[in-house]
């Protein structure tokens, strides 16, 4: 795959990511009194996640920049990693997974920069665009989620040590487009890892 396919990748994943983002955000309150229950299983529940996956913040004043600018580096990196495996001509499937890890970590890293100053809050309203009164400041904005997956609810059985007795979900995570693309690009890596990670012969790097 060359590099021109693998960046139409993360520019589609992009703009779907974004267009969803900001219609949940501009079309949802914060919290279950916005949410809507597609089937039993799915939902769509507007949260906003200030740090990495399930809430993970880092402590400190100063824990969501530090977040912020260890992600623009990281993407940085993939970058390097995307260009690098494409001037080796490296197998589709290596191509489209850091295509889409690259894709999803770019996703999220916009609302962490920007959308602190576009947007206010979704508290009890729905959020404005553009608004004159922005829910923060650069670098500190929240991470858009929305996708949410409750297939199963139940207790767990009381001889369990610790969580006997207590109530569970099976899958509680609320995700977005954005770290869809993440986790497809890492499935990818795992599952098919000796195809992702095969070398080209000479006569297949030249083939038209």
């Amino acid at each position: 795959m060359s590099l021109r396919n693998s960046i139409l990748i993360i520019a589609i994943v992009l703009l779907v990511d974004q267009f969803v983002k900001i219609y949940i955000k501009t079309n949802f309150v914060y919290g279950e009194a916005g949410q809507i229950d597609v089937a039993n299983w799915f939902k769509i529940l507007l949260i906003e996640n200030e740090g990495m996956a399930w809430g993970t913040k880092i402590p400190g004043i100063h824990g969501k920049l530090i977040l912020t600018f260890f992600r623009i580096l990281a993407v940085f990196g993939i970058g390097y990693w995307l260009y690098d495996a494409s001037t080796k001509h490296s197998s589709n499937y290596l191509m489209v997974a850091i295509a889409l890890i690259f894709a999803g970590a770019v996703g999220n890293i916009i609302d962490s920069v920007f959308y602190g100053v576009i947007f206010d809050d979704s508290y009890g309203h729905l959020a404005t665009l553009f608004s004159d009164n922005p829910s923060g400041t650069w670098f500190h904005g929240r991470v858009v989620d929305m996708l949410y997956f409750p297939i199963y609810e139940g207790t767990f059985p009381q001889w369990l040590p610790l969580y006997g007795g207590q109530p569970f979900k099976f899958f509680n995570a609320i995700f977005n487009i954005a770290d869809m693309a993440i986790s497809t690009g890492v499935g990818i890596l795992i599952v098919f890892n000796k195809k992702a990670f095969a070398k080209k012969t000479t006569i297949e790097m030249y083939k038209p």
